[in-house]
């Protein structure tokens, strides 16, 4: 968990292919802890073929199958259904907007002006965007994607930098949001 907080948590990234990996794990996570998915994750990509989306839009039924008997990642029909569609409204956002980054990072909120506190860090769970993405992301049919998952997703992907003032990761993450390009 350490080397995935240090390395990774609150890092932005404009790959499609990164972004829409972890709106899926973050579905999967649902319910969970963030520590057995991320135990699961490379057994999630091996699965889900790197969650490349024109690749997972192409699964089956049998492929649904397959993957509740394989013990090696959350065996959940909903949250692998819901990962198969949400590969092919992917696809469909992508034609639309270009990118999947264009249109999520589109809801990126303001940036604070200072680090939070590790109190304030700790009531974190959703925002006005996180649920406007939500609202958005539902309506173009995708699924598990609820305004508390949507929220920790903007938290791991950098749209929102939530290391607390005392992190040593703040500052790294915070330059890297400044320097991110999108489209």
């Amino acid at each position: 968990m350490r080397e995935y907080h240090d390395t990774e948590w609150g890092f932005p990234t404009a790959d499609d292919r990164r972004l829409f990996e972890k709106i899926n794990l973050e579905g999967f996570q649902s319910g969970l802890s963030w520590k057995t998915v991320l135990d699961k994750r490379d057994d999630f990509r091996r699965v889900f073929h790197g969650f490349d989306p024109e690749i997972v839009a192409r699964m089956k039924e049998r492929d649904v199958v397959r993957l509740l008997g394989d013990a090696s990642i959350i065996r959940h029909r909903g949250k692998i259904e819901s990962t198969i569609n949400n590969a092919r409204r992917c696809l469909e956002l992508i034609e639309e907007k270009g990118s999947l980054a264009a249109h999520i990072w589109g809801f990126e909120p303001p940036r604070r002006p200072v680090a939070p506190t590790v109190a304030e860090v700790s009531t974190f769970v959703t925002s006005a965007e996180s649920v406007a993405l939500s609202k958005d992301l539902k309506k173009r049919g995708w699924s598990f994607v609820g305004p508390t998952t949507m929220y920790a997703f903007m938290q791991s992907m950098g749209l929102v930098n939530d290391h607390h003032a005392g992190c040593f990761v703040h500052e790294a993450a915070e330059k890297a949001r400044k320097r991110i390009r999108i489209g």
